[in-house]
């Protein structure tokens, strides 16, 4: 059941993206009426949920609402990553199982990301905080500690 609620959302999110405009439930359900039965309630039901979520804004037209996306598929699926990874007690361990997972088209996607990551290096402060550190006084960047 929630690999499929997680499916439908996904369907939904992909059309809200794909047609780039404001939509209604009976737009989005007639779509996806060509690929499945569904009932108009679990459209706006899942089109409530996202709203929800943080993922559609919605402004009321008349008597429905029409939902557009606040951020772009990149950012989305990246979240849907992130709180994927977040439910493992090992982490390391759930990222060697989904690098395994991955097509050879995947892992050079991801070679080319880790790529350009290294072009933003971290945040010395963030750095700092996480290792522990107490250290209130910024030191300038290249200046030794």
């Amino acid at each position: 059941m929630v690999r499929q609620l997680g499916e439908l959302e996904n369907a939904i999110m992909t059309r809200v993206w794909r047609w780039n405009r404001p939509v209604t439930v009976r737009e989005v359900l007639q779509d996806l009426q060509s690929e499945r039965e569904i009932a108009y309630t679990t459209v706006m039901t899942v089109l409530d949920k996202l709203h929800r979520k943080g993922w559609l804004r919605r402004e009321r037209a008349g008597r429905a609402y029409r939902y557009e996306p606040v951020s772009s598929r990149e950012a989305y699926t990246a979240a849907l990553m992130n709180d994927a990874w977040a439910t493992s007690d090992n982490p390391a361990a759930a990222l060697v199982h989904f690098f395994g997972l991955m097509s050879p088209e995947q892992r050079e996607a991801l070679r080319d990301a880790l790529r350009v990551a290294a072009l933003f290096p971290p945040d010395p402060a963030a750095a700092d905080s996480a290792a522990g550190g107490t250290d209130t006084e910024e030191t300038p960047p290249g200046a030794a500690r």
